[in-house]
């Protein structure tokens, strides 16, 4: 089901998952860091098994087939006609990117920049966001289809390029650099289709030539740096840069084409004005060449300032290959970000001790803050307005401050996959939950969180209680707990098996609660005193893999639940007992529609899908659409009831990793979508 974005190995067919702490399942949701992943369409196996839908109108039911396995769903009795090869179109209904809730700051760097327009732009997942912090409104740059992993402003302060990944996009899924305009957001150019390996990892646009060129590197093994001009999308030249990861790549300002990388164990000067990349390595003498080279800024006079993985920044004269000048022991541990100002002083930011140090023109410290633990190391650093500057994080926060040491967080995100959403069932407010350990309850309008919470556990789901004054946690160990949603504070802790609980959900009246798990089982217990009190009353069996999916029917008396192995079950919950006769349930009203299979959602799988492309599914409050998060990035819009096989959809991207959840708000006016390794989460107005 989920993935990394830029691997795609076969499928394999489902089976009974093992312990937790045994092998991944290979398919739904994942029990540890390595997800089993299914490539575009199905594999191979897929197709060979794959069959039409059939309609039984004597027997009521429609069957399809997910890799050669039936799924029989039974039509409602008031259904007079069906016709299986009917049109089902997509809905009039769109959705548009509201807010991005996030900042690639874990794993990326030289990242974070302010525009002329008052945005500071940044990016998460497949989103380029430009972000009004004043105006508390985001723009969003939407050309990318997979992780974005790097970004350069040019000498205009209008023209951007951001690179990305490999992707699942067949036509322009490969890793390539888009150019776009930051004030029309209209893409100019495209680069590198089929040209760059992996990913690109670090842009630079020239700064002496009214920024005609733009220099790359990408990720392959030799890590290739190259040039281009860019307005014609031509190629002017390229050479393997390094074995070693490369971390930074720049234009000198003040040195016509000579571009300086630098990275693990090396920093290397390019030039080329023979029209040809000549390097000549940095030579470091008598000081000690560190681990990793990791930042790199220009004086105003031309010195490269370059910071190292040894807390040491060292200065390289205009021109010169040598060491002019070493401040040592600049910080404890590495030096991840440096930030010049006019008047030449400027910032570094280190990475272990989190200091921000404030250095002259002529290299002396005059003053130094330390930006909050909570929020993690330093990762990049930009100049702010008059003397304030913003720091992104390891932690993937977006930071506001000075040197006086008063900081405001601006954006903050998990760290870790992401599963766990749900919805306050009276406020404006959701809840995320990740393997991070980390609970955040946002606000719909603010976005922002209320409140954050750091787990002992890695967390898997969540489900708020009717009176919207307890939400419960499913963990990935086997516990679950029930939290004060005023005061945080824990309620009570329950153990259900060892495995994940992939689904934990209250009925609609509050009097139960259902705990879906990864070891087969659906726990089920008896809450009283509005979900402070809990009994259990037993364990739904009969599953042959791990629950995926369940709802409550609207009376709360009734389940639903699929599996990992395509099983569409019913359970009367009062008794814990499955409703063998599933024609028996053909007319239960749901009270929301989450399962990936069932006759209202029969049409969702597209052609060729192997049964693990749709994670996620939610139906509107108004029960006329249908919103599914899939493997490959995207949310999906249907026409609720989604009846017909191959239904048509709207698709939008954002997401770069397996979309884990989606969420329509109370008056179906919002959506809430969060992306596994992704770790975003992305709210959207149904438009």
């Amino acid at each position: 089901m989920s993935r990394p974005s830029s691997a795609r190995p076969n499928s394999a067919s489902p089976r009974r998952p093992m312990s937790a702490s045994g092998s991944r399942p290979s398919s739904g949701r994942p029990t540890s860091g390595r997800p089993r992943t299914s490539p575009r369409g199905g594999s191979a196996s897929s197709k060979r098994f794959q069959k039409e839908p059939q309609y039984n109108a004597e027997e009521g039911y429609i069957r399809i087939y997910l890799r050669g396995r039936p799924v029989t769903s039974y039509l409602p009795s008031d259904v007079e006609e069906y016709d299986l090869n009917a049109k089902h179109p997509a809905p009039t209904e769109k959705l548009k990117l509201d807010w991005v809730y996030g900042y690639r700051g874990r794993d990326s760097r030289c990242n974070l920049y302010l525009l002329p327009t008052g945005e500071i732009v940044y990016f998460m997942a497949a989103v380029v966001v430009l972000y009004n912090v004043e105006e508390q409104q985001q723009r969003h740059y939407l050309g990318h289809n997979d992780d974005v992993k790097c970004i350069a402003v040019h000498p205009d302060s209008v023209t951007i390029a951001t690179g990305q990944v490999a992707g699942h996009d067949p036509d322009e899924g490969k890793p390539h650099v888009r150019i776009w305009n930051s004030v029309t957001l209209e893409t100019m150019h495209v680069l590198g289709l089929g040209f760059f390996d992996r990913a690109v990892c670090s842009l630079s646009f020239s700064k002496l030539n009214v920024g005609l060129h733009l220099a790359a590197v990408d990720e392959s093994n030799e890590h290739v740096l190259s040039l281009w001009d860019w307005k014609k999308e031509k190629k002017l030249s390229d050479v393997k840069s390094s074995q070693d990861p490369v971390l930074a790549c720049e234009f000198h300002p003040n040195i016509e084409e000579q571009v300086i990388t630098l990275g693990k164990g090396h920093i290397h000067f390019w030039n080329f004005s023979t029209g040809k990349l000549v390097k000549k390595s940095g030579i470091f003498e008598k000081y000690d060449k560190p681990k990793f080279m990791l930042s790199l800024a220009f004086a105003p006079n031309g010195d490269a300032i370059t910071g190292d993985s040894n807390g040491n920044i060292y200065i390289w004269g205009k021109g010169n290959t040598r060491i002019s000048q070493a401040i040592l022991g600049a910080h404890e541990g590495g030096i991840f970000s440096l930030c010049v100002f006019n008047d030449g002083s400027f910032l570094s930011g280190g990475g272990k001790d989190r200091k921000i140090v404030l250095w002259d023109s002529d290299y002396k410290s005059q003053s130094t803050t330390q930006i909050p633990e909570m929020t993690g190391p330093v990762r990049t650093l930009c100049k702010g307005k008059g003397e304030g500057f913003f720091v992104g994080t390891t932690r993937n926060a977006l930071l506001t401050g000075d040197m006086e040491g008063e900081f405001q967080t601006l954006v903050q995100a998990h760290t870790e996959e992401l599963w766990g959403l749900a919805l306050h069932p009276s406020q404006a407010l959701f809840l995320t939950c990740a393997y991070d350990k980390n609970v955040f309850l946002w606000d719909f309008e603010q976005h922002k969180p209320i409140w954050s919470k750091t787990m002992e556990e890695s967390c898997q789901s969540a489900g708020f209680h009717p009176s919207g004054n307890v939400v419960a946690i499913g963990m990935t160990s086997g516990r679950w707990v029930a939290l004060d949603v005023q005061s945080q504070e824990l309620i009570t802790v329950h153990t259900d098996g060892k495995e994940q609980h992939d689904i934990i959900r209250y009925s609609p009246d509050g009097n139960y609660l259902a705990v879906a798990s990864h070891d087969n089982f659906i726990y089920i217990y008896s809450v009283s005193e509005e979900g402070r009190k809990y009994s259990k009353l037993g364990k739904c069996s009969g599953h042959s893999s791990f629950v995926t999916h369940i709802d409550w029917s609207s009376d709360s008396t009734k389940l639903q639940s699929n599996s990992g192995d395509y099983e569409l079950l019913f359970w009367d919950a009062t008794t814990c007992k499955q409703i063998v006769n599933s024609k028996e349930t053909r007319d239960i009203e749901w009270a929301t529609f989450t399962c990936v299979l069932g006759y209202p959602v029969c049409g969702i799988w597209p052609e060729g899908s192997d049964g693990t492309d749709v994670n996620t599914v939610a139906r509107s409050t108004t029960g006329t659409l249908l919103a599914t998060g899939d493997d490959f990035g995207k949310v999906n819009l249907f026409r609720y009831p989604v009846n017909h096989p191959k239904a048509a959809c709207s698709s939008f991207k954002g997401h770069s990793s397996h979309v884990t959840s989606v969420i329509f708000n109370e008056d179906s006016t919002k959506l809430i979508s969060t992306g596994g390794r992704d770790m975003s989460c992305m709210q959207w107005t149904v438009v």
